[in-house]
């Protein structure tokens, strides 16, 4: 029970009381029990202190939900290290739903390679629908970025050109690694008293062992 409280606070839970519930987990952790507490807590039900009973709360309220013209749409962030024999329970758990509710996966690449393992082909031959979410273009970067100091109204012009185009060619088209760098970037700057981000701080930032490539990196 210990490892099951964490997980609903860090699960968001979101309903649109027309017609799907959408409970989404989060947390890098996934565990069997603490997903079905998620569930429950989307459903409105009261969970019990064994799985097994809270597989039966869910069928039945997934049955209610159906015959009110609802659907139950569950998704399951990093979804990729979620183990294969808990993603195999839910996957037993979503055989007795209606045939309308759908669970959504996002995961890295890996997922994908270890469903492709024929031990795994039940859970693959399962999969209605999947799409690769391709690294962003130079042009898509720069418009996030805009967009985000707009949110947080500061000029544009707070990245030099020559920052920005070299966030760009780092970040290698991955949003996260935009975002991180520019943070970082952010942080550097006000340390050095400047008031625009220039090539100087996002090579301090580039210069850290997380950003090197292996080859890169001092040998001792």
């Amino acid at each position: 029970m210990q490892n099951i409280e964490p997980e609903l606070k860090n699960a968001i839970v979101k309903q649109d009381k027309k017609k799907v519930i959408t409970p989404t987990v989060s947390r890098t952790l996934h565990t069997y029990p603490g997903i079905l507490k998620v569930l429950c807590a989307a459903m409105d039900i009261e969970p019990g202190a064994r799985a097994e009973k809270n597989e039966k709360l869910l069928i039945e309220a997934a049955f209610k939900i159906n015959s009110k013209g609802r659907m139950l749409v569950p998704i399951i962030d990093d979804a990729h290290l979620l183990e294969i024999d808990c993603l195999r329970r839910i996957r037993l758990l979503f055989e007795d739903f209606p045939k309308n509710h759908n669970l959504v996966l996002i995961a890295q690449i890996s997922l994908m390679h270890n469903l492709k393992l024929s031990v795994n082909e039940d859970i693959r031959s399962r999969i209605t629908y999947s799409v690769n979410l391709n690294r962003l273009n130079p042009d898509d970067i720069k418009t996030f970025i805009f967009d985000q100091l707009d949110r947080v109204r500061l000029g544009h012009n707070t990245f030099s050109d020559e920052a920005l185009d070299l966030i760009v060619r780092s970040s290698e088209g991955v949003l996260r690694k935009v975002r991180n760098l520019c943070v970082s970037a952010l942080l550097e700057t006000v340390r050095d008293h400047k008031q625009v981000i220039g090539l100087e701080q996002v090579n301090k930032v580039l210069m850290q062992p997380h950003w090197r490539q292996e080859r890169d990196m001092p040998v001792h």
